[in-house]
């Protein structure tokens, strides 16, 4: 552990040195002055509830995921409904979202220190990276730089338009990265995430069941691996039972996911879509080296992180996360 945290530390110095820490007016120590406690205190907050939630990191990178690729990382995927507008947390992809009540409660914190400074878009980054930290002695794998503000508006079609479904093949996935100014190796990189987390059963059984309206199995998942799903997953009507992603574990993160990858164990389409082509599938193969998976999943990481930012006077800096300031 000692040699993968020394490790970490200069992957982080070397990323922000060999220009990855991207941003445009983000910062390094935004709170510095306005609100000095403020990471300290969301660092403090995600060790005592991941201790408490081990499955707290797949479920927060998920989150600033799926905040990020709608309207930005403008903290929109955290506002509740109102009578006059369905929210992203209510659309489909989002209603199995969680996390929520850990944001809620950092937020609650800060605002009792520094009121109205601190964004929780900004929030949400750094509670993702520092979940992430707790695995290694809170080294953070990533620079999470700050001056996010929040947005005003979170519409669930957006959510709908922009998330990229689990059954997207390559050319889809490209396009819906690309579309966010990320790469096709932010693509694969980020995809590793899934070496962390659960997935329900109906987001994958057709690739058991029904792959081509045939009531047929996915050629290209592995066929043991088909057979233990069965056993988890049977029927396409199931939507509350979850497998691991990773089947060699769903909590520790590391570089697992590109291993059970060439072995046709993606769990979903769009995981197996990544063999697909020469270009992703040399890249899962360099991830196979895992410092180096390290190493690229912080730098893609602070790249997602500052997909559309709202800074300056753009949004505002919410008091509290679930809804708009009153005017």
């Amino acid at each position: 552990m000692k040699t993968i945290t020394s490790f970490l530390v200069v992957c982080v110095l070397l990323s922000c040195f060999l220009g990855a820490c991207h941003g445009g007016n983000l910062r390094k120590n935004f709170y510095r002055n306005s609100c000095p406690q403020a990471e300290a205190i969301v660092k403090t907050k995600i060790q005592q509830h991941v201790a408490a939630r081990p499955e707290l990191p797949a479920k927060l990178i998920r989150m600033h995921f799926h905040d990020c690729f709608v309207r930005g990382c403008d903290g929109s995927v955290l506002l509740d409904s109102t009578a006059t507008n369905k929210a992203e947390k209510d659309a489909i992809p989002n209603l199995s979202l969680a996390g929520y009540d850990v944001i809620d409660d950092i937020k609650a914190e800060i605002e009792a220190k520094c009121s109205g400074v601190v964004s929780c878009a900004d929030i949400l980054a750094l509670a993702t990276r520092d979940a992430f930290s707790v695995q290694f002695n809170n080294v953070p794998l990533w620079e999470v730089l700050t001056g996010r503000r929040d947005g005003r508006v979170s519409i669930a079609s957006e959510a709908l338009a922009n998330l990229p479904p689990p059954f997207f093949n390559f050319a889809q996935l490209k396009q819906s990265f690309e579309s966010k100014k990320l790469t096709v190796h932010d693509l694969v990189v980020l995809s590793g995430a899934h070496t962390i987390g659960v997935g329900h059963c109906n987001l994958f059984s057709n690739r058991l069941f029904n792959f081509t309206g045939k009531g047929d199995q996915d050629p290209s998942l592995n066929p043991t691996y088909a057979d233990f799903l069965k056993t988890k997953c049977q029927a396409l009507s199931d939507t509350t039972t979850t497998v691991e992603l990773d089947p060699n574990g769903s909590t520790k993160f590391d570089n697992d996911y590109y291993n059970i990858l060439v072995q046709n164990k993606g769990l979903f389409q769009s995981d197996a879509a990544l063999l697909t082509t020469k270009t992703s599938r040399n890249i899962v193969n360099e991830l196979r080296n895992q410092n180096k998976f390290y190493t690229e999943f912080g730098q893609s990481m602070q790249r997602m992180g500052a997909i559309e930012v709202l800074t300056g006077s753009a949004g505002e800096i919410r008091h509290k996360c679930s809804v708009v300031n009153s005017n």
